[in-house]
């Protein structure tokens, strides 16, 4: 008998239960799919309309919108510096906004249903949130680029996963945001939701 044939079992074994994995994966994706788009089409789409939201957001743009690539990768690299610091100006300009403080409170108030909340402006910049992020641009994520960069209607949806911390298991669901005032698409909000509570 070859090493080969000898492993070949073991092998097999192996990739039926990835496969089986991925497929509880995907079924439990496809379960949880219509509930968390009727979740972001209400609830999300009605807190994310609050306007100290709008406001903040309109503010940051009016800043951010002369920003280059090299000025957010260098306000994202300082954001990341900064979680593991001691001062901390730029996260706690962020965390410590009426904004931020809004969607802590809506996260308070799910009981447990939110696991996480943070808006951002046109450029996929942070404007508020109700936990610390680890990155301040999110523009290069799905998150970003599947939501704001998809219209005004669109929905993103992202895996189900397990937190390590928590033990739960939620997938993260992203939406555009426009200003009600002009009907302008404005920045973006994702919001972590725990499925087991749906």
């Amino acid at each position: 008998m070859t090493i080969h044939s000898m492993l070949r079992p073991g092998l097999a074994a192996l990739t039926l239960a990835a496969l089986l994995s991925t497929s509880a994966a995907l079924q439990a994706q496809d379960e949880f799919t219509a509930p968390l788009t009727e979740l972001a089409k209400s609830e999300i789409a009605a807190f994310a309309a609050n306007p100290i939201l709008i406001e903040a957001i309109n503010a940051h743009n009016a800043l951010s919108g002369a920003y280059d690539q090299a000025k957010i990768d260098a306000l994202d690299t300082q954001w990341r510096a900064e979680v593991d610091a001691s001062a901390k100006p730029l996260i706690d300009a962020t965390m410590g906004n009426a904004a931020s403080a809004y969607l802590k409170s809506v996260q308070d108030e799910s009981l447990g249903k939110y696991t996480e909340i943070f808006a951002m402006d046109a450029k996929g910049l942070n404007v508020a949130q109700s936990t610390l992020t680890s990155d301040y641009w999110q523009g290069d994520e799905d998150k970003f680029t599947a939501s704001y960069g998809a219209g005004a209607d669109a929905v993103h949806i992202g895996e189900i996963e397990q937190d390590e911390s928590t033990q739960a298991f939620q997938s993260q669901v992203s939406v555009p945001i426009t200003d009600p005032a002009t009907g302008a698409l404005i920045g973006a909000i994702t919001v972590g939701v725990d499925v087991s509570m749906l």
